[in-house]
């Protein structure tokens, strides 16, 4: 019999448990159950009986592993940890620390939140709940039931309870006629029309306590791992996202396994507040929305547009040091246009309806795109293979029609300007011109203190081919040259399925702005599709005719999105070369208006943006509100500055830089003031 004291008692019942389960496993190979080759993410081969767990798996490797384990990776898709295994598998042990982990974490508190709810509301009927970048939300029909911060802090109470019971989410296989049976008897029209939806035999439940929901899953293995809740909003969700539908409860939430966890996102939430472009945009006069204009369409004002023209102007200059064409495209073009390069056929329930005339032959659509018309223009004369690469760049303004409860602020618009481009080039020379636009976007993030960034391989969806067109040689040959040229350039990469474009794969740059949330900024793809649909082409040093490939590029993507961004990132204090503002003069007292005045005008000489600020204030409030305007210099004139003809030197924040002459202020910050060089 084995003794042991305080620590040594968890060791043994340790080494007591794994002699069991080898026992077992052993047991289970006597009587002829098969042995699995389970590949570990460090490439080691471990074997393991048919039918072994991944909580087993983990405990295998170490006690610590088990204990934080919460979800688990099988041949690339997640699944629980109580699963059994039946074929050779390569896996991957998710903790709290992966997204897989957070996934499952939040998906299953998404179900507690469902068991929560049900409880206090009987009869409540659910949509989807899916977990989310941060957190879930679920979709809930509370019929006419007031759902305030009162209720929302009940649920919360509510969920607490239920978790500490720690139950175990329990995965059941289930026949249709059974899910239907189930759902028609609970009265959930919801659920139903989701499982009428499914194939027989693709069917699960899954159950914690007394709560059961359909679902694929995966979860975590008990409810007794989330430790801290807050439920965050309650928004109307239209159910499936068709405006015919019902409007549905969308409640918010999010969960940690720690309640230090929670405090610190709640902190980065509410400062995350006090950065929301939309907030910060309305402060700093940037740009507005009306009604009357139409929803998702932005209005730029006077200093925004400044802001948006200097990015521009940055952009510009950056291109033409790169050999980039300017071109200017209309923002309509014929139906046909779309339908030849098949975006029509993908995109087309996303656009406005067309445009009629009254000519009954003739068919527009507003542009949602503007690679098609690069391609015409390509093929306003031919082409050889010395001409090659060319590369055509355009600010062109597109529309989509977003729903409306999806449009936010500048991030989801209707309308918006692309920074985009497109290299026709021959096929020996993809993967240069692809480092090169990578150099591109890297200079433009250094440029605007983005420093935090992964490049995302974005690939097809071999599961699901006919969303993409083309062939597969191509395809695969697009892929390949993406992340050689990725690794050229030393990228940090991580290879997406499923969210390449439907006429090519792509490298998709997803940026940590200030606050750690992550944004995809800028997008380069490889394209052999489009030039064939088009039917573009090139003499060759052979004297055939060949087929381009081209590459679209657009490093700020939609400017809209990359200024909301921006906005949020820097928290509207912009770098010096690109603010709207870059100084204001404040005269102590109206005697001094003349000489403020000289010192505006000879700045604005200079191209450097300001204003003077002659209000009859005192100097206190003057410099307050510059600080909020968020000017970057506040340039103090008073009796001393005008005789010796200075200026008194404020940085935004609070810096004194001292007194100085203007040409010495210039001259200091002459570089800052400048758009940077590629």
């Amino acid at each position: 019999m084995l003794r042991c004291r305080g620590s040594h008692k968890f060791k043994a019942t340790t080494f007591l448990l794994l002699l069991k389960t080898a026992y077992l496993h052993s047991e289970k190979n006597q009587l002829g159950m098969s042995t699995l080759k389970i590949t570990l993410p460090d490439g080691s081969i471990k074997e393991f009986p048919s039918g072994v767990t991944g909580m087993e798996i983990a405990k295998s490797i170490s006690e610590g592993l088990m204990r934080n384990a919460l979800s688990i990776e099988v041949n690339g898709e997640i699944w629980d940890l109580n699963r059994s295994i039946t074929a050779d598998a390569a896996i991957k042990i998710f903790t709290w620390n992966d997204k897989g982990g957070k996934y499952a974490f939040w998906h299953s508190s998404a179900h507690l939140f469902a068991e929560a709810l049900e409880a206090l509301y009987p009869g409540v009927k659910f949509g989807i709940g899916p977990p989310i970048e941060n957190g879930f939300y679920y979709d809930v029909d509370l019929g006419d039931t007031p759902f305030g911060d009162e209720e929302l802090l009940a649920v919360e109470k509510k969920m607490i309870e239920l978790a500490k019971i720690n139950n175990t989410f329990v995965r059941r296989d289930v026949s249709k006629r059974e899910a239907l049976d189930y759902f028609t008897q609970k009265g959930d029209p919801y659920k139903l029309e989701l499982i009428d939806g499914l194939q027989d035999g693709s069917i699960t439940f899954y159950q914690q306590g007394n709560f059961v929901d359909l679902c694929r899953g995966p979860h975590i293995p008990t409810t007794g791992s989330i430790k801290a809740i807050k439920l965050l909003s309650v928004a109307g969700a239209y159910w499936r996202g068709d405006e015919k539908n019902k409007m549905l409860k969308r409640i918010y939430g999010i969960t940690f396994p720690k309640q230090k966890e929670l405090e610190e996102y709640l902190f980065m939430l509410e400062e995350a507040k006090k950065r929301d472009h939309r907030k910060l945009g309305k402060e700093l006069e940037l740009f507005a929305f009306s009604e009357k204009v139409g929803m998702g369409l932005p209005l730029w004002l006077p200093k925004g547009t400044v802001l948006r023209e200097r990015l521009e102007q940055f952009m510009r200059r950056a291109q033409v040091k790169a050999g980039y064409d300017p071109v200017v495209t209309p923002h309509i073009g014929s139906k046909q246009l779309y339908v030849t390069s098949g975006h029509y056929e993908k995109y087309g329930k996303d656009s406005f309806q067309p445009i009629r005339t009254p000519d009954e032959s003739e068919e527009f659509l507003l542009k949602p795109m503007n690679c098609p018309h690069h391609c015409e223009i390509y093929k306003t004369k031919p082409r050889s293979y010395k001409d090659l690469p060319i590369r055509y760049a355009e600010f062109g303004t597109v529309y989509r029609y977003e729903q409306s409860g999806e449009l936010h602020g500048l991030t989801r618009v209707r309308g918006f300007t692309q920074d985009d481009a497109h290299i026709f080039c021959r096929p020996d020379q993809v993967k240069q011109e692809f480092v090169k636009v990578i150099d591109l976007v890297l200079f433009v993030f250094k440029s605007l203190g983005f420093e935090n960034y992964t490049a995302q391989v974005s690939l097809r969806d071999p599961e699901n081919k006919a969303k993409y067109i083309g062939d597969d040689e191509l395809w695969d040959k697009a892929e390949r040259e993406i992340q050689e040229a990725a690794d050229e350039r030393g990228l940090k990469t991580v290879a997406v399925k499923g969210e390449a474009a439907f006429y090519g794969p792509k490298l998709d740059f997803m940026v940590k702005d200030a606050l750690g949330r992550s944004w995809q900024l800028g997008t380069i793809q490889v394209d052999y599709q489009l030039p064939q649909r088009f039917e573009l082409e090139y003499v060759g040093a052979d004297n055939q005719k060949h087929r381009p490939v081209m590459i679209h590029r657009a490093p700020f993507g939609s400017l809209e999105r990359f200024v909301a961004v921006l906005i949020e990132h820097c928290a509207g204090n912009f770098p010096l070369w690109l603010a709207p503002e870059q100084f204001s003069v404040l005269p102590i007292s109206e005697k001094f208006n003349d000489y403020a005045q000289k010192v505006v005008d000879t700045l604005k000489e200079s191209d450097i943006r300001g204003f003077l600020d002659d209000r009859d204030e005192k100097i206190g409030r003057k410099i307050r509100d510059s600080e909020v305007k968020k000017v970057p210099f506040m340039l103090i004139v008073g009796e001393k500055e005008a005789m010796e003809g200075k200026i008194s030197v404020r940085r935004h924040g609070g810096e004194d830089k001292g007194s100085m002459l203007l040409t010495d202020f210039v001259s200091t910050f002459s570089k800052e003031f400048g758009l940077p060089s590629l």
